[in-house]
């Protein structure tokens, strides 16, 4: 699994960060996404998809393989 984000459809909601903070964090000025690591560390896998599914930007996106 790898993790992209796209910082300009981010709207700064931040339930990436409520949902998987192991892998996203916020910019302190604009409240944009920050990916820590774009491959989850082992059993994150699940809320980083879930972390893309609640993003009401879409702006995260998960690509298996």
């Amino acid at each position: 699994m790898k993790v992209e984000v796209d910082q300009h459809a981010c709207v700064g909601s931040g339930q990436c960060l409520l949902t998987a903070p192991d892998v996203f964090d916020q910019r302190d000025s604009d409240a944009v996404v920050e990916l820590l690591t774009d491959t989850p560390p082992d059993g994150q896998e699940q809320a980083v998809r879930n972390a893309a599914r609640g993003c009401p930007a879409s702006a995260i996106t998960v690509v298996d393989g």
